[in-house]
């Protein structure tokens, strides 16, 4: 009797396991699709198999439980190595790369020139939106990154300035989704998203999702319980666990509609204004005259991502934070006071190749500091 799987099988969903199989005995063969984990079904092929290609049920209960084990080991590793492969994708710099990175990182006026730099790269006008983006992606380093929604009118490029800033991060730093289901958030591996920038192109068609993602954001962590079917048929639970932290982008249209979700986050609004149209437009002009230079803004491009790789964890502490106020009148002060404390300490994180390092005398933790900036 020989077993062929077509089609192969899913490595996602690991409480099912859905195949279609061609069972031949000599000149005799039977196609049969179900899932290896639903015991009534597999009662129902072997009584098929048995009576069309004259086989005893003994045998051929026995061969699907052997070819269950055999799918089960193949998934696990295939799961392991995509794994593997996932985390091959992360470049490592060389000697000369890593000290480019570094040099840009030490020197004077580093947030003009990113803000600068990052117009360079492709993304026209928003000079202060895409500077606060591009800090927030840079969070998802930290142990409590921040999130950030951009709102805006259908097609005013909401989505646009989110692809165009993502592109400085590291491919290897981020999930990038046209929409997202609850369901897909739990199948995730447990640290596939820890430290990773998730960018949802449209929350309107996340709404499933969007309870996981508020967790996610919150607590760090995920858990989701399924029963499963062992080979004999057992139902046993199982608990799906995805880690974060992570830093969630995400756009939309309706404000109003992810008030849970929105006060998590920095709100920035696109800017709509005549003058935002005209310098797109005349980006445009210039690009199909021929008169962009791609190569440079590829070379940019690469810098700030390799910047991104130079940025290490490390504990930021504010001894300033004590006289720092918010207004009474600001909407959920609590939770805006502590995104304008993550906000700058943010800023200290990714100056942190211009802050010494101290070490705490009693834990020997090691910290940089927020320092003022000086005026001139």
């Amino acid at each position: 009797m020989e077993i062929t799987v077509l089609g192969g099988i899913r490595l996602e969903g690991l409480d099912r396991m859905r195949v279609t199989l061609k069972i031949q005995v000599e000149h005799l063969s039977l196609r049969h699709n179900l899932d290896l984990y639903n015991d009534t079904q597999v009662e129902k092929l072997v009584r098929k198999v048995a009576e069309k290609l004259e086989i005893g049920t003994s045998v051929i209960t026995a061969a699907l439980t052997d070819l269950t084990d055999l799918l089960e080991q193949y998934r696990l590793d295939e799961i392991e190595r995509q794994g593997a492969a996932q985390h091959d994708r992360k470049k490592i710099l060389t000697a000369e790369e890593q000290q480019q990175a570094r040099l840009y990182l030490s020197a004077p006026n580093l947030m003009e020139r990113t803000k600068e730099d990052i117009g360079k790269a492709g993304v026209i006008g928003e000079e202060y939106n895409r500077l606060l983006m591009y800090l927030i992606f840079t969070s998802r380093k930290r142990e409590t990154p921040l999130h950030i929604i951009s709102l805006g009118s259908s097609g005013i490029g909401k989505t646009h300035l989110q692809e165009k800033v993502s592109a400085l991060i590291p491919e290897e730093d981020k999930m990038e989704s046209t929409s997202l289901t609850a369901a897909a958030i739990y199948y995730f591996g447990r640290y596939d998203l820890r430290n990773k920038l998730v960018l949802i192109e449209d929350l309107d068609g996340a709404e499933q999702a969007l309870f996981p993602i508020r967790e996610l954001q919150s607590k760090r962590k995920i858990i989701r319980t399924v029963p499963v079917k062992n080979t004999k048929g057992e139902t046993k639970s199982v608990q799906l666990v995805v880690e974060g932290p992570v830093c969630i982008a995400g756009c939309t249209t309706k404000e109003s509609l992810y008030e849970d979700n929105a006060n998590r986050s920095f709100l920035i609004y696109i800017d709509e204004s005549k003058a935002q149209d005209e310098k797109i437009m005349d980006y445009q002009r210039r690009q199909s005259a021929g008169k962009i230079d791609a190569t440079e803004q590829q070379q940019i491009i690469n810098a700030l991502q390799n910047m991104q790789r130079m940025l290490q964890p490390v504990q930021v502490r504010n001894p300033f934070a004590e006289f720092l106020k918010i207004p009474d009148e600001v909407f959920k002060p609590r939770r805006t006071n502590a995104h304008y404390l993550a906000f700058v300490e943010l800023v200290t994180f990714y100056h942190q190749y211009q802050r010494e390092r101290k070490y705490d005398p009693e834990t020997g933790e090691e910290f940089i500091e927020t320092t003022v900036e000086p005026t001139s």
